[in-house]
């Protein structure tokens, strides 16, 4: 209801403009996943998926809106082909100031491997489990750009649940999640309106952003029902104050990213609150050698104060980890890059492997590969890390885009 009373009301304000200037762009993309061991619960191992994601950016005076809409199809999944509107947001702009209305998405964060202050949209997990996949999400937002730095202040009226893979799905948890009835904290469940406040700024050679955000958790709790072993999300009301910093000195990027969130829990838990923070650096060597590839090499680490993550019935140990990788541009016609990744727990034997690679071909397409491996899981010990549920879902991943 509020993403409807959002596009119509931002069409009819629209009316006096319809001469705008239009261009048109799309992404048409052909995905294949291909997993290595078998599946805890008789899952494919291969599953193919096309997407679409058109966009449309109308040009006024000192205005413009832009639609996004994405469309996913996925032979494994029937919960993974779905379609949400990413953008609809009208933006104007005037002397020092801009305001947007709609539905938009909004980055913060500086860090690599893990985007901690970054709590306005609603990740989009049926997408990928890194998290960098982010639902539309309907707001007001005005911002203030003046040469003290940016204040941007945003009202979001109705809350995005997380999507998840279905029971057919591979890279889901252990057990299935009921997504129809999720629990909510507040009485108003999702049509809560939450706020949140930004300041950045430039400081020296820091770029720095201080957060504080109120409203319904982005990251849900777990309920565990004894009868049907199924999972219901429970978003409760926090509050987020959050700090991303990246210094940059020379061919060094130092990184910070830290939250003080609060009332993170079930009604009845004692303990809430906690600090979570990721920091690092990547320190770039060019011209390696003697060749037109440039190397990026990350180091980073995440602590997260907790222990352990859910309640009584459903609880699963928090570590640490310790993250590495190098980052390979080649510099060549075609745009190749290459990002590998080590990670690892620092409380047990868990360790992962990630493989990023894109390349263009000739002037409108792009093939991209993607690989995870996780090893050093106990298979008896499902609740000693977040990522049990992945320990037989290795897997290479092969996508093809065309531009238009």
């Amino acid at each position: 209801m509020v993403l409807r009373s959002l596009v119509v009301g931002i069409l009819m304000g629209l009316s006096p403009w319809v001469n705008g200037e239009t261009d048109f762009s799309a992404v048409a993309g052909a995905e294949v996943r291909i997993f290595t061991e078998e599946a805890d619960q008789g899952q494919d191992d291969a599953g193919l998926s096309f997407y679409f994601e058109p966009e449309w950016f109308l040009d006024f005076d000192d205005s413009s809106l832009t639609i996004k809409p994405f469309l996913r199809w996925d032979s494994m999944d029937s919960e993974r082909t779905h379609f949400d509107l990413r953008e609809f947001n009208f933006q104007t702009v005037g002397d020092g100031w801009s305001l947007n209305i709609g539905i938009n998405k909004v980055f913060w964060g500086v860090a690599e491997t893990q985007h901690l202050v970054d709590i306005i949209n609603q990740t989009d997990a049926i997408e990928n489990i890194d998290g960098e996949d982010k639902l539309g999400q309907p707001m007001i937002n005005f911002n203030f750009e003046e040469s003290w730095g940016t204040l941007s202040l945003f009202a979001l009226p109705g809350f995005r649940e997380r999507t998840f893979p279905g029971e057919d799905g591979r890279l889901r948890l252990l057990f299935p999640i009921n997504t129809d009835d999720a629990l909510y904290e507040s009485s108003e469940e999702d049509s809560r309106t939450d706020f949140a406040v930004r300041y950045s700024t430039y400081v020296s050679f820091w770029d720095i952003g201080v957060a504080h955000f109120r409203g319904t958790s982005r990251d849900p709790l777990f309920v565990l029902s004894p009868i049907t072993f199924e999972l219901t999300p429970y978003y409760p009301t926090i509050t987020q104050t959050s700090l991303d910093a990246q210094a940059t000195i020379d061919a060094w990027l130092l990184k910070l990213e830290m939250i003080y969130r609060t009332d993170f829990g079930f009604e009845n838990d004692t303990n809430k609150d906690y600090v979570a923070a990721v920091t690092g650096f990547e320190y770039t060597s060019y011209g390696v050698f003697e060749s037109a590839m440039d190397i990026g090499w990350i180091l980073e680490y995440q602590y997260d104060e907790r222990d352990t993550f859910g309640n009584a019935l459903f609880s699963v140990e928090v570590s640490d980890l310790v993250l590495g990788g190098a980052r390979l541009t080649f510099n060549d016609v075609d745009s190749t890059d290459l990002l590998l990744g080590i990670g690892a727990e620092t409380d047990n034997d868990v360790q992962f492997f990630s493989i990023e690679g894109s390349r263009r071909i000739g002037n409108d397409m792009k093939l991209t590969i993607e690989g995870r491996v996780f090893t050093g899981i106990d298979e008896n010990e499902p609740s000693s890390t977040l990522l049990y549920s992945y320990r037989n879902d290795d897997f290479i991943q092969l996508t093809f885009e065309k531009f238009f």
